[in-house]
């Protein structure tokens, strides 16, 4: 098993882009860190300097103790698993297990212990003899998963491994995934652009954008406590309410206010506000932290907001309402226990304790 170390990490391609700068990462053993965020953002360059298929420009990558910039990949054992699944159409699925210990020059014995042990374990024992074309998208992903398993690597990557999958199919993989990993008790290091996947299955979320790391924490701590508005509008489906406010201040506390809106803010933000008394900055809202009054009562009728609801979609058990406050676009989740109809005017309530204050400017947490 191993840790994994990226100490001032930098990587610049021959036309000049610098994609990542100066980043620096730990990765605990047995760990299941999760590096997510949008396309272009780095992530994938990561993973593969970690493998050894990219260059590293500048910076140490420790895996264990040891120093791997110049070690091949074949010497630093990992094993990934790619998006493609990159199984060799002519094989067996037993073949394609086999294909690596083979070359390894492993007794015959031990390659089909091991590969009848990991088929077990994926559900895949009676696909042996089958060939990849035979097999479903989530059948061939098990398969990858399992060659990559009779090599008792110690550092899975895996490199957004259910983009092909559709969302049956991803619900399950997930899972079994998860599954995976505490079975096989190594390090991960999973590479995904949905967030969904992020926040199911990490022990630790990596948010990255532009070859930098946004935030870096536990997938609790990035829903309740993000530290910037870029981690804040990423993490969640649908996103965050971004909503600019004025900050005023009277004897009763600080209020945000915008149009004809006036919200009392809780106690606990008035030291950090402190700076910002008729300044504007923005607040977020969760979609889900707005309620329907029936559900969620306000005697006072103070921290209201009226929806004119254009867009009202049924999920099931819940409502996505989209539709405007004033001027300000504003979506809202609630529960589907009563009718919204489109084009209609929704009284909600706001939950004020859940709400998050940024810098206008530096778009980083105020308070929360």
């Amino acid at each position: 098993m191993a840790s994994i170390s990226l100490k001032n990490i930098k990587k610049t391609y021959e036309d000049g882009v610098t994609v990542i700068d100066n980043l620096n990462l730990e990765i605990k053993d047995r760990e299941f860190v999760i590096l997510v965020g949008p396309s272009g953002c780095g992530k994938s360059t990561t993973l593969r300097m970690i493998a050894g298929l990219e260059e590293i420009t500048e910076g140490e990558l420790y895996i264990g103790s040891r120093l791997v910039n110049n070690v091949s990949p074949k010497d630093r054992d990992i094993a990934m698993v790619f998006q493609s699944y990159a199984l060799y159409p002519h094989m067996s699925v037993y073949k394609n297990m086999a294909f690596g210990l083979k070359n390894r020059k492993t007794p015959k014995d031990e390659i089909d212990k091991k590969v009848r042990a990991a088929a077990k374990m994926l559900d895949i024992e009676k696909y042996l003899h089958r060939k990849p074309r035979a097999l479903s998208g989530g059948q061939r992903q098990r398969v990858a998963l399992g060659r990559a398993m009779v090599r008792d690597p110690a550092v899975f990557l895996l490199d957004e491994p259910l983009s092909n999958l559709d969302a049956k199919l991803r619900t399950e993989m997930r899972s079994r995934i998860s599954m995976l990993h505490k079975e096989l008790k190594t390090t991960f290091v999973y590479v995904t652009h949905d967030q969904t996947e992020a926040m199911t299955m990490g022990d630790r979320i990596v948010v990255m954008k532009d070859g930098v790391i946004m935030q870096n924490d536990t997938p609790q701590m990035l829903y309740n406590h993000p530290q910037n508005m870029f981690v804040a509008g990423f993490i969640g489906s649908p996103q965050m309410n971004f909503i600019e406010c004025t900050v005023r201040r009277d004897k009763n506390g600080f209020h945000a206010v915008f149009e004809e809106y006036d919200y009392l803010l809780p106690e606990r933000m008035n030291g950090p506000l402190s700076l910002y008394t008729d300044k504007e900055v923005i607040i977020g809202i969760r979609p889900e932290d707005m309620h329907s009054e029936s559900f969620y009562f306000k005697p006072d009728g103070a921290n209201t907001v009226n929806l004119h609801v254009d867009i009202a979609e049924m999920t099931g058990s819940d409502y996505f309402l989209f539709g405007t406050a004033g001027k300000k676009r504003i979506v809202a989740k609630i529960s589907a226990a009563e009718e919204i109809k489109n084009d209609t005017v929704c009284k909600l309530a706001v939950d004020i304790d859940k709400i998050h204050i940024f810098d206008k400017i530096s778009e980083n947490l105020i308070c929360d």
